[in-house]
């Protein structure tokens, strides 16, 4: 049975009203968590109607999914302006440094994928959307290996999922835990200096896996 004129939502501007709910969605599930978020809350700090979200998303499970292919896509969607056409060389450092600002950029986006993590990646595996998505830094990143090779710069035979792995891992590391480290190690690592210093270290870390 449709719902009556009275009883069905409102979408007058979906695009702004989704975009709304997965904006304050997006903060409640960083700092709380998928367990923690409560889908009230999430309707009061976006300012839409709790039924509006249920209407989109169907339960809180949904809008999380929601959350996390809006991750993925916004990556790809800034993976696409990357260029690593230069020297191979200096284009390994434009690597580094894009994968760098993007998740300093974005430390909700490790916040929010940790806690997937923690759910071994349940919400994730139920997305229609990420088998669809374009990986084009994976891309652009086996074509520069690949050249590199040919020009004897670059070791052959280099995995490109395993160095944008590694590059991750360094970056993920660095940032998500930032505050535990800095207590552990007595040494404030949210300064620029020590970020400038990671930042360096990422770069020779990987030249010195991919140099030939």
């Amino acid at each position: 049975m449709s719902l009556t004129p009275e009883r069905r939502p409102q979408t007058r501007d979906p695009v702004r009203t989704r975009g709304l709910i997965i904006e304050a969605a997006r903060n409640a599930f960083a700092r709380e968590g998928f367990g923690g978020a409560r889908i009230d809350s999430i309707a009061a700090d976006s300012g839409v109607n709790k039924r509006m979200i249920y209407y989109y998303y169907v339960d809180k499970e949904g809008l999380f999914r929601a959350v996390l292919d809006t991750i993925y896509a916004e990556l790809s969607d800034a993976s696409e302006t990357v260029d690593l056409s230069g020297p191979p060389l200096a284009a390994i450092g434009a690597f580094v440094d894009f994968v760098w600002r993007y998740y300093l950029a974005h430390p909700d986006a490790i916040s929010i994928l940790n806690n997937e993590n923690l759910h071994r990646g349940e919400h994730l595996a139920r997305s229609s959307e990420i088998g669809r998505m374009k990986r084009p830094l994976v891309e652009k990143l086996e074509a520069l290996l690949e050249r590199g090779a040919a020009e004897g710069v670059f070791k052959p035979g280099l995995d490109a999922t395993t160095v944008h792995i590694t590059v991750i891992a360094l970056v993920y590391l660095f940032i998500g835990n930032t505050p535990t480290l800095s207590i552990y190690f007595g040494r404030d690592l949210s300064s620029e200096a020590a970020r400038t210093a990671w930042r360096a270290h990422i770069e020779a870390t990987i030249l010195a896996i991919v140099r030939a």
